[in-house]
């Protein structure tokens, strides 16, 4: 096994950088050896942490040489600028969800890499989840008989965690259907097998202080008929986390008792400026950041319910396996506990950057997600059907489900 690492730069050290610090630190294929960021509070703590180059600009950090990839947690209106920075140095890049605000800029991004050679991987999404991964491997094996429905649900408080105003404004990439909805399509998509006919759904904008989409229903018809629902509300009421035992999307456990805290911390918040340095606060270098790498007890991540109905059972994934519920009696294909979280992401990007694999995660797999995300909120608008136009499968499958 070669002893080479991943040399990677980080491009926005906010709240998805945050989440990903115990994967980058328990990884030991990885090392971060520079960071970009505009706020000298981020770069200071970044070079304390890490040891690292810091740079004020995006053009700065690609044109390092000791970095081999660029992991992109900007916020989403640079994610196609920035890729195509990155591909101009002949950096690789991993790039935070949703891949982009268009599908026009998810073309340009796959053409830079393209032409330079370089890969485009798209993540994290809790399709890289093992329990995700584990319910697509039931399915593909073709003990259940063949799958023909997948449900998913989520409720969570997403609508009131602190915003900044873009992440408010639709037009901007703000809201659930952006920010929320790649998780459930991606998953539907790599348990179906990728290739999604049409879309018909609903969005909800309720609260007249938060105006972009809070909630979504969508109606997801694949090529060869499979159907597969998808709720999401991140109003702050009913919290799905109920369905998983009380262990939080993160993996970890969380206190029910904390009903509320979300609405009562935003409440504290007398006008958008004051909410945006609460954000800011809860962001990495911020004075309010919590660095969670040494988090004990942690399980696979989670995403609300979601079950798989095959002919010959119902599969249900777990944040330690996937409970299958059989004709006549149930059983459970239990997982380890995770070593390092988002491990998987970690897998694809090692593989594309050291060993040229193409990966799943990539540009066009991606793009395809993104014309899900984009036809829910056109079809809540036009109210009708959207036929989809650029969809692809699961590399080296034929078939869309075993």
């Amino acid at each position: 096994m070669s002893d080479r690492k991943v040399r990677l730069g980080i491009a926005g050290l906010g709240r998805a950088f945050s989440f990903m610090i115990p994967t980058f630190r328990g990884d030991p294929r990885i090392d971060i050896v520079a960071g970009f960021d505009p706020r000298p509070e981020a770069r200071a703590r970044f070079a304390e942490d890490f040891g690292a180059r810091t740079f004020d600009t995006i053009e700065a950090l690609c044109a390092d040489d000791g970095v081999d990839a660029v992991y992109i947690a900007s916020p989403h209106q640079f994610h196609a600028p920035q890729v195509a920075a990155a591909a101009a140095r002949g950096k690789h890049a991993l790039v935070e969800k949703p891949m982009a605000l268009s599908l026009d800029e998810c073309r340009a991004m796959i053409d830079a890499a393209s032409a330079a050679g370089v890969r485009v991987i798209v993540g994290h999404s809790h399709s890289f989840d093992a329990p995700i991964v584990k319910t697509r491997e039931l399915v593909a094996g073709g003990a259940y008989g063949r799958l023909r429905m997948i449900t998913a649900m989520n409720f969570t408080d997403f609508i009131y965690r602190p915003r900044r105003p873009e992440e408010l404004d639709t037009r901007q990439g703000g809201g659930a259907v952006y920010n929320q909805a790649p998780h459930q399509v991606e998953m539907i998509r790599l348990i179906g097998g990728g290739r999604v006919k049409s879309v018909r759904a609903t969005t909800g904008i309720w609260d007249p202080a938060r105006p972009t989409e809070g909630a979504y229903n969508a109606i997801l018809t694949f090529e060869d008929g499979l159907s597969a629902t998808m709720t999401y509300s991140g109003y702050a009421h009913f919290d799905s986390d109920e369905f998983c035992g009380w262990i939080a999307e993160s993996g970890l456990k969380k206190n029910p008792a904390d009903y509320g805290a979300a609405r009562a911390a935003l409440a504290k918040s007398k006008d958008i400026a004051q909410e945006t340095a609460l954000k800011n606060a809860k962001n990495y270098g911020g004075a309010a950041y919590a660095d969670a790498s040494a988090a004990s007890g942690r399980q696979h991540q989670q995403f609300g319910l979601l079950i798989a109905s095959c002919e010959r059972a119902d599969l249900r994934p777990f944040p330690d396996g996937v409970r299958i519920y059989g004709d006549l009696a149930q059983d459970f294909a239990a997982l380890p506990p995770p070593g390092v979280p988002r491990s998987e992401v970690m897998d694809e990007l090692v593989a594309a950057v050291l060993h040229g694999t193409p990966p799943l995660h990539s540009g066009e797999w991606s793009m395809a997600t993104m014309e899900v995300c984009l036809a829910i909120l056109q079809s809540a608008q036009e109210q009708r059907e959207i036929e989809l136009r650029h969809q692809v499968g699961l590399p080296g499958e034929t078939g869309q489900h075993g």
